[in-house]
């Protein structure tokens, strides 16, 4: 894969962008689904939890992952080619937590129960849902690489709810099992609140 084409963020004369607390504040309102973004084989694995992850295209399918600039996922994603995500299940809190920069990069695979994707990239049992990816495309925007991936394979659990992130916190996704409500949701608050996630690498 070729280098990060690099895309300038112009802001119009007479615009001036929020502070970064406010900027803060207004992302901590929106809900997300916990990921684990990965790459490499082996010992050479590396991963982050990451919020920044969003789906770009079914024709091919794709997403679009956001992880720091010049991080060791960043560089271990651009020379292998390719990526896994774990979307987190409710109760897989603290490998969202280590994932994040609690546990040492070393010590990060230790909590889970990891597989591996034919390619041989890092899969999570247990999750919600995972994926393995190819990388497609990749942008460089302020400090943060954009990484486009070509979904290649997927595995889907019909009995785990997805962890969320909102208000700096673990949220759990309660339906109403009633059919009259089956488009009604309950968001509660999960019992362990821990550290704010930082996006990214």
């Amino acid at each position: 894969m070729s280098a990060a084409n690099k895309l300038q963020l112009d802001l119009p004369d007479g615009s001036d962008p929020v502070a970064r607390p406010q900027f803060a504040d207004l992302m901590a309102r929106m809900a997300s689904t916990v990921n684990v973004v990965s790459a490499g084989r082996c010992d050479q694995r590396v991963g982050r939890t990451a919020t920044a992850v969003l789906s770009l295209s079914a024709d091919p399918p794709s997403v679009v992952v956001s992880i720091r600039s010049g991080s060791d996922l960043a560089a271990a994603i651009t020379r292998e080619g390719g990526f896994s995500v774990a979307m987190l299940a409710e109760g897989q809190e603290l490998i969202g937590d280590a994932f994040a920069g609690r546990v040492p990069p070393a010590s990060r695979f230790l909590l889970g129960i990891w597989s591996t994707w034919s390619s041989g990239r890092p899969c999570l049992l247990g999750a919600s849902a995972a994926y393995d990816c190819v990388l497609g495309g990749i942008a460089r925007v302020a400090d943060h690489d954009l990484f486009i991936g070509i979904v290649t394979a997927t595995e889907v659990s019909e009995h785990r709810r997805p962890l969320l992130w909102s208000d700096r916190a673990y949220q759990s996704l309660k339906s109403f099992a009633h059919p009259a409500a089956v488009d009604a949701v309950d968001v509660e608050v999960s019992p362990i609140r821990l550290g704010a996630l930082r996006r990214g690498g």
